[in-house]
């Protein structure tokens, strides 16, 4: 699927940085187009991507300091002149956009609703967002401004495709190291589940294409990701049993958002030399998917990789009463109650963000 990508802080255009990387060394070439945003001129100076700095009259190039409110009223103000800078990025090529930001910060958590709501009003193609969730350790301040920005980046966008940061942090790194980890893992399922709708070498049985991806996600709401892999015989018929090993494993271990198994909508993609997948294990994946999620839009096909391995890419779309997002709301809003307890005067007063709760 063919995506311009748009990072909004920090978090945003480092994740973008990844995507942009992987897709050139991989040479999928879906990723037409990148462009990073914020209100920190210093973390723009790091990004090899074409920039914008928003805000400079408010913020004077230091960023929001975590609020996501000033964050939301920046991108609404400077709106305009975000849309002159993407006019002509994204072209007729385009299948889609995807606004990439950390749901924890200021000016991610703020200006990704904004601008999908405004890129949504002028484009047709669909606007996703990369929401990236902070872990449990990133302070209280990050769980109240991703939980107020997280059902609105949800209505805002056609869908938002959610990556908790404790789903895939290693116990023994540093938290630079952790957070380069994520990055790493997020480029390369996105970058994955992306290039699964682009024409490559080799023909697969049942080849996924973009179409696939957007029906997935089409029903709007939270959407997660989930990956696995494994070394692939050369017989395919050896590969039944690793095909249904690998798409359980990226389902009930391997996703974006853990514990998010039930769905609306499902899609299965399965990686590697079509001569290694086995039709068999990957229909008996896709039934024991539709048991799983309790899901009767389970869509599936192949993504033929030259590569000795085989890799199950699970797309959930319409997982707003998982678990994991409860529990993760929950988490917001007693750090919500407990800032507001420190500072009543400092209450919640955008409109726009307070139907999160």
């Amino acid at each position: 699927m063919k995506v311009v990508l748009i990072g909004v802080g920090q978090a945003g255009g480092k994740v973008t940085e990844e995507l942009v990387r992987f897709d050139s060394e991989m040479g999928f070439g879906a990723v037409q187009g990148a462009f990073a945003v914020n209100t920190a001129q210093q973390d723009l100076k790091q990004l090899e991507l074409e920039t914008m700095l928003i805000g400079q009259d408010r913020v004077k190039g230091h960023g929001v300091g975590g609020d996501n409110e000033l964050g939301a009223e920046i991108m609404q103000s400077e709106a305009t002149e975000v849309m002159d800078a993407l006019d002509g990025r994204i072209t007729t090529e385009a299948e889609a956009v995807m606004i990439v930001g950390g749901l924890g910060g200021g000016t991610g958590s703020g200006g990704a609703p904004a601008l999908a709501k405004e890129l949504r009003r002028v484009y047709e193609v669909p606007v996703y967002v990369l929401g990236i969730l902070p872990g449990r350790d990133e302070g209280s301040i990050y769980q109240a401004n991703a939980g107020r920005s997280l059902k609105t980046v949800a209505r805002e966008s056609d869908a938002a495709i959610l990556v908790d940061n404790d789903a895939w942090r290693q116990n023994d790194e540093t938290v630079s190291e952790g957070f380069a980890h994520i990055n790493e893992q997020i480029s390369q399922r996105v970058g994955l589940l992306l290039a699964s709708g682009e024409v490559v070498e080799g023909v697969g049985e049942s080849v996924v294409d973009s179409s696939e991806i957007i029906n997935t996600l089409q029903g709007g709401g939270i959407a997660c990701l989930g990956y696995a892999s494994a070394e692939a015989s050369p017989d395919a018929s050896d590969n039944i049993n690793t095909i249904t090993s690998l798409t359980r494993k990226a389902l009930l271990t391997g996703m974006s958002l853990p514990n998010a198994v039930d769905a609306e909508a499902a899609l299965l993609v399965i990686a590697g030399e079509p001569d290694h997948i086995a039709r068999k294990g990957v229909e008996r994946a896709r039934s024991w998917i539709e048991e799983e999620t309790g899901s009767l839009q389970v869509r599936g096909g192949d993504f033929p990789l030259e590569s000795d391995r085989l890799a199950a890419l699970v797309l959930l779309g319409g997982v707003e009463r998982s678990q994991r997002v409860q529990e993760f709301l929950d988490r917001a809003r007693e750090a919500q109650q407990e800032q507001e307890e420190r500072d009543p005067v400092e209450t919640f007063g955008n409109d726009e963000l307070d139907d999160l709760f």
